[in-house]
Protein backbone atom coordinates (compact mmCIF):
# COMPACT_ATOMS: atom_id res chain seq x y z
CA UNK A 1 0.00 0.00 0.00
CA UNK A 2 1.33 3.37 -1.03
CA UNK A 3 -0.11 7.06 -0.83
CA UNK A 4 1.79 10.36 -1.93
CA UNK A 5 3.58 10.72 1.42
CA UNK A 6 3.47 6.98 2.74
CA UNK A 7 4.28 3.23 2.29
CA UNK A 8 3.59 -0.21 3.85
CA UNK A 9 5.70 -3.18 2.47
CA UNK A 10 6.25 -6.61 3.67
CA UNK A 11 10.00 -7.40 4.81
CA UNK A 12 10.91 -10.25 3.08
CA UNK A 13 14.74 -10.22 4.12
CA UNK A 14 16.77 -8.37 6.52
CA UNK A 15 20.51 -7.89 7.12
CA UNK A 16 22.41 -6.82 10.22
CA UNK A 17 25.51 -4.91 9.55
CA UNK A 18 27.67 -3.71 12.75
CA UNK A 19 29.96 -0.57 12.59
CA UNK A 20 32.83 0.68 14.65
CA UNK A 21 31.44 4.00 14.88
CA UNK A 22 30.82 5.22 11.54
CA UNK A 23 29.44 9.04 11.45
CA UNK A 24 26.88 10.36 9.14
CA UNK A 25 24.35 13.52 9.02
CA UNK A 26 21.12 13.81 8.82
CA UNK A 27 19.83 16.85 8.28
CA UNK A 28 21.51 19.03 11.17
CA UNK A 29 22.24 15.85 13.14
CA UNK A 30 25.52 13.81 12.94
CA UNK A 31 25.13 10.55 14.39
CA UNK A 32 27.22 7.77 15.45
CA UNK A 33 26.02 4.66 13.99
CA UNK A 34 26.75 0.97 15.88
CA UNK A 35 24.78 -1.06 13.97
CA UNK A 36 22.39 -0.89 10.83
CA UNK A 37 19.08 -3.49 10.26
CA UNK A 38 18.14 -3.11 6.48
CA UNK A 39 14.80 -4.50 6.44
CA UNK A 40 14.28 -5.44 2.87
CA UNK A 41 11.02 -5.51 0.43
CA UNK A 42 10.06 -5.64 -3.19
CA UNK A 43 10.17 -2.07 -3.88
CA UNK A 44 10.83 -0.77 -0.27
CA UNK A 45 13.85 -0.67 1.97
CA UNK A 46 13.89 0.66 5.72
CA UNK A 47 17.29 1.05 7.46
CA UNK A 48 16.53 0.99 11.11
CA UNK A 49 19.89 2.74 12.43
CA UNK A 50 20.78 1.85 15.97
CA UNK A 51 23.11 4.90 17.82
CA UNK A 52 25.37 5.15 20.27
CA UNK A 53 24.78 6.43 23.85
CA UNK A 54 25.28 10.09 23.59
CA UNK A 55 24.16 10.12 19.60
CA UNK A 56 21.17 12.91 18.43
CA UNK A 57 18.34 10.30 17.62
CA UNK A 58 16.83 12.64 14.15
CA UNK A 59 13.22 11.62 12.89
CA UNK A 60 12.84 9.36 10.77
CA UNK A 61 13.17 9.94 7.40
CA UNK A 62 10.99 8.49 4.08
CA UNK A 63 12.92 9.38 0.85
CA UNK A 64 10.03 8.14 -1.94
CA UNK A 65 12.06 8.88 -4.61
CA UNK A 66 14.20 6.22 -3.31
CA UNK A 67 11.66 4.00 -1.88
CA UNK A 68 13.80 3.73 0.90
CA UNK A 69 13.32 5.39 4.65
CA UNK A 70 15.40 5.67 7.96
CA UNK A 71 14.20 4.73 11.68
CA UNK A 72 16.78 5.57 14.64
CA UNK A 73 17.78 3.47 17.83
CA UNK A 74 19.53 3.36 20.45
CA UNK A 75 21.86 0.32 19.79
CA UNK A 76 20.46 -1.33 23.42
CA UNK A 77 17.40 -2.23 21.14
CA UNK A 78 19.47 -4.35 18.50
CA UNK A 79 18.97 -7.52 19.88
CA UNK A 80 15.00 -7.51 20.11
CA UNK A 81 14.91 -5.73 17.45
CA UNK A 82 16.35 -9.01 15.03
CA UNK A 83 14.49 -11.15 17.62
CA UNK A 84 11.11 -9.90 16.22
CA UNK A 85 12.25 -10.45 12.56
CA UNK A 86 13.73 -13.76 13.25
CA UNK A 87 10.55 -15.14 15.61
CA UNK A 88 7.57 -13.49 13.72
CA UNK A 89 6.16 -13.15 10.07
CA UNK A 90 4.84 -11.35 8.38
CA UNK A 91 6.76 -8.42 9.05
CA UNK A 92 5.79 -4.92 8.23
CA UNK A 93 7.30 -1.46 7.09
CA UNK A 94 5.32 1.79 7.63
CA UNK A 95 7.17 4.56 5.85
CA UNK A 96 5.31 7.94 7.20
CA UNK A 97 6.33 10.63 5.59
CA UNK A 98 3.43 12.97 6.26
CA UNK A 99 3.70 12.06 10.20
CA UNK A 100 7.25 10.71 10.36
CA UNK A 101 7.33 9.67 14.37
CA UNK A 102 4.54 6.72 12.99
CA UNK A 103 7.38 5.41 10.83
CA UNK A 104 7.13 1.61 12.08
CA UNK A 105 7.86 -1.83 11.52
CA UNK A 106 5.26 -4.12 12.65
CA UNK A 107 3.76 -7.79 13.41
CA UNK A 108 0.22 -8.96 11.43
CA UNK A 109 -2.20 -9.31 14.24
CA UNK A 110 -2.20 -12.31 15.94
CA UNK A 111 -4.78 -14.28 18.31
CA UNK A 112 -3.73 -14.52 21.88
CA UNK A 113 -2.24 -17.63 23.02
CA UNK A 114 -1.46 -18.58 19.45
CA UNK A 115 2.07 -19.32 20.44
CA UNK A 116 4.47 -20.52 17.51
CA UNK A 117 3.10 -22.44 15.10
CA UNK A 118 5.95 -23.97 12.92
Amino acid sequence: MSSANTAVFEVKQYMVIWRQAEKRVFGDDEVTIRGIVRCIGDQHTMDVLFLAPGSPFPDPIFDQAGSKGYMFMPISDIAPFVDILRNEKPIYGHLRGDRPEWTSVTTAQEAVGEGEGR
